[in-house]
Parts: structure tokens; C-alpha cells; sequence
């Protein structure tokens, strides 16, 4: 058992040329000398149509009753052998495959040719007798050469296929090893653009974060949260009133008698859902929402609006904690500082510079994160073409392995 010897892909050709040259070479010369053969016959048949076009163009312009018609027949006959055989070409690069292709056109165009031979020489006979006879015995000499041409393809060239598609098998791998370099390069490029934005995404955020700690935004921000904090508390001490609003509102829209205009119907919406905002919108006293309460009381007392015992004494209670001992006081100080105090910081320079500043890093941070997701998506693009790639060198390796196995009866590895 022979040892296995290993290539690099750029040298096993040079190997493999030197192992195969004396069974290799005298086929493709010998090919080249058959090709060469069968050029020549084709053109020979070339000039006997020639001769068949020429001779038969004169008997129609000499107008002979006798020969017109066949002449006429003839001459097309001649021009359609000429555009059949001007189609043929000798491949410029002969291989089993191209001259496989070759033989197979060659032979079509005989075979239509034969046939129009015999569907027309006989109806042109006895006219143009020599002419038939020099083009019949041309075409004889061509269809040989064409035998010879093929029985070589099948008999001896068809041995060296292998050993020839290996051939390729090199040129179409080192071709794929190219465009893998070129891909690992791309994303290459791609990682590196990708680690200079997620350099520069964290420097914005590192900016952003300084932004936000700043001291005035910093404080508004706490401000925030205590407004925040306060209208969790307003929400809580308004509990109770709760159904009675919904069922407030409900009887407003209904045209139940209740005496409150579309505002301050929009009012009770408010302090269920925003109470620290309807709080600090509203003038010293609370007088909109005294209002709203006392309205509410006095339709509880008139039964036209209606809860079950318990929440209905929870909701009266609440009611006169409010209208009786002014139990918002307190929290409506303190919501109209917080909300003051927030209003200057909102409207202030250094708060909307700094807003400013957020907004750009913010509309800066997000092209590049866009620009990260489509680099994203290109990546994975490149590297399953990079897979795909690696996947056909491989196999075209293997390949290349069995039939230097086959052929030569050597091991080889590319590496």
C-alpha cells in the first residue's frame, strides 16, 4: 500500500501533470490531430456546396426551361448545406466534454444533410451529375472522418475523462479557495466595523449616563419620583370614590340629573387616572373638586345614585374627610411645590441644553444601531456563503483524492 502524499491545492496540478503526461498527452494530441482532420473535412464539404450554389445559380440565370426548376431546387438545397456547416465549429479548447458536444452537433447536421440528399437528389437527377457526384463522395470522406473522430471519443478518450475532470476539479477548486478568501476578508471587515460602532454606542452611553446624572436633571428626576410617590397617595386616598365616580360619569352621560358641566365631568376622569395632575391644576381650596364631591353627596342622599352599604359608607366617609376637615390640604401643598419646582427645572436652560444633548446622542445611538442590525444580517449572510464555500471545497477535494486513487492507484491529501 503506497503512502499517502499530501498537496497543497497550487502544486497538485504540477504533480499530477507530471504523473500523467505520457498517458495524457498523446490523447489530447491525437485529438487535436482528429480535430484538426475533421476541420478540414467540413471545409471540403464547405467548397463542394459552394460548388453546387455557383453552378446552379448559373443554369438559372441562363433561364433554361429543362434545368430551371432543378436548378432552382438545388440552390436551395446548396444553402441550406452551407448554414448547417458554417454552424460547426471546432472548440477552441478541445476536451472530452467539448468535442462530446462537437460530435454530437456534427452528427445531427449529417444526419438532416443525408436526409435532404435523399429526398432530392434523385428529383434533380440527371442534372448536375458531376456536381452530385463530387459533393456525394466529399460527403463520404467528411462522414468517415467524423467516424473516426468518434469512435476515438468513445473507444480511447472517454479513458482520460477522469484524469481530464480532475483537471477541472483543480482549476474550479482553486477558484473557490479565492472567493473564500475574499469572503473571510469581507467579514473580517464586517467584525471590524462592527467592534468600532459597539465602541461607539458605549461611549454614548457612557455620555448619556453623565448626561442624566447631572445635578438639575438629576433633581428633576427625583422631583419625578415624588410626584410620582404623591399620586400613588392621592390614588389611594380616593379609593372609595371610585365606583361612585364611574357611576357618576356613567348617569352624567345618561342625562341623569347630575348638575355638573362637561369640564368638570372631564375633571372626575382626570382624578381617577391623574390625580397628582388634576390636584395641582387646580385653584387653592380644590373648589372644582368640593364641587364634584358635594354634587356626588347630594345624589347619594337622593338615591339616584346608588352603592351597596359598605362602599357607600367608605365613599361619604371619604366625602366629608375631604369637604369637612380638608384632608387634601396637605397633599395639595405639597403636589403644588413639587409641581412648581418641576415646572422651573422643565423650562429651565441648563434642563433644556441637557434634553437637548440627550435627544442628538439618542438619534445618534439609534442610526448606529441600525447600522449595527444590518451589519448583523450581512454577516450571517458572508458566512453562510463562507459555509457553503468551504462545504464544496471539501467535496471537490475528496473528488480530486478518488480519482488520483482510481487513475494512478496513489493516496494524495489536499490540504
Amino acid at each position: 500500500m503506497s503512502e499517502t502524499a499530501q498537496f497543497a491545492s497550487n502544486e497538485i496540478r504540477d504533480w499530477l501533470e507530471k504523473e500523467t503526461v505520457e498517458i495524457l498527452s498523446p490523447v489530447q494530441e491525437e485529438a487535436s490531430q482528429l480535430c484538426g482532420e475533421m476541420d478540414a473535412a467540413i471545409q471540403n464539404l464547405v467548397d463542394a456546396s459552394r460548388v453546387l450554389l455557383d453552378n446552379s445559380n448559373k443554369d438559372i440565370e441562363r433561364e433554361n426551361k429543362k434545368v430551371y426548376k432543378r436548378a432552382k431546387a438545388l440552390n436551395k438545397l446548396s444553402h441550406l448545406f452551407l448554414e448547417r456547416l458554417r454552424k460547426l465549429k471546432i472548440p477552441s479548447k478541445v476536451t472530452y466534454e467539448s468535442l462530446s458536444v462537437f460530435v454530437q452537433e456534427t452528427q445531427k447536421a449529417f444526419l438532416t444533410i443525408e436526409i435532404d440528399i435523399k429526398n432530392w437528389f434523385p428529383k434533380i437527377s440527371p442534372f448536375f451529375i458531376l456536381d452530385r457526384r463530387r459533393f456525394l463522395s466529399v460527403y463520404e470522406k467528411s462522414k468517415a472522418s467524423l467516424k473516426t473522430l468518434k469512435d476515438f471519443l468513445t473507444d480511447t478518450y472517454i479513458k482520460t475523462k477522469t484524469l481530464e475532470d480532475t483537471f477541472q476539479l483543480i482549476s474550479d477548486l482553486q477558484s473557490l479557495e479565492k472567493k473564500l478568501l475574499e469572503v473571510e476578508a469581507q467579514i473580517a471587515k464586517i467584525e471590524n466595523e462592527r467592534s468600532f460602532i459597539q465602541a461607539e454606542v458605549d461611549k454614548l452611553r457612557q455620555r448619556t449616563s453623565e448626561l442624566r446624572s447631572k445635578g438639575t436633571f438629576d433633581q428633576l428626576r427625583t422631583l419625578g419620583a415624588e410626584a410620582e410617590m404623591l399620586n400613588r397617595k392621592l390614588g389611594h386616598d380616593l379609593r372609595h370614590l371610585r365606583k361612585a365616580f364611574l357611576k357618576m360619569k356613567a348617569l352624567a352621560f345618561r342625562g341623569g340629573g347630575v348638575g355638573l358641566t362637561q369640564t368638570e365631568i372631564k375633571k372626575i376622569g382626570q382624578y381617577m387616572e391623574k390625580p397628582f395632575e388634576a390636584l395641582t391644576t387646580e385653584e387653592p381650596g380644590i373648589p372644582v373638586f368640593k364641587l364634584i364631591l358635594e354634587e356626588l353627596g347630594d345624589l347619594m342622599d337622593k338615591r339616584k345614585l346608588k352603592l351597596k352599604s359598605d362602599k357607600a359608607r367608605k365613599a361619604k366617609q371619604a366625602i366629608a374627610n375631604i369637604l369637612n376637615q380638608d384632608s387634601l390640604a396637605g397633599l395639595k401643598k405639597k403636589s403644588d411645590e413639587v409641581a412648581k419646582q418641576k415646572k422651573q427645572l422643565t423650562t429651565s436652560k441648563e434642563i433644556w441644553e441637557t434634553r437637548s444633548s440627550l435627544n442628538l446622542l439618542q438619534e445618534r445611538t439609534t442610526k448606529l444601531r441600525a447600522r449595527q442590525a444590518n451589519l448583523e444580517a450581512d454577516k450571517k449572510e458572508k458566512e453562510d456563503k463562507y459555509n457553503k464555500l468551504l462545504s464544496e471545497i471539501q467535496d471537490d477535494k475528496k473528488e480530486i483524492e478518488s480519482n488520483t486513487l482510481d487513475f494512478l492507484g496513489q493516496k494524495v491529501k489536499i490540504t
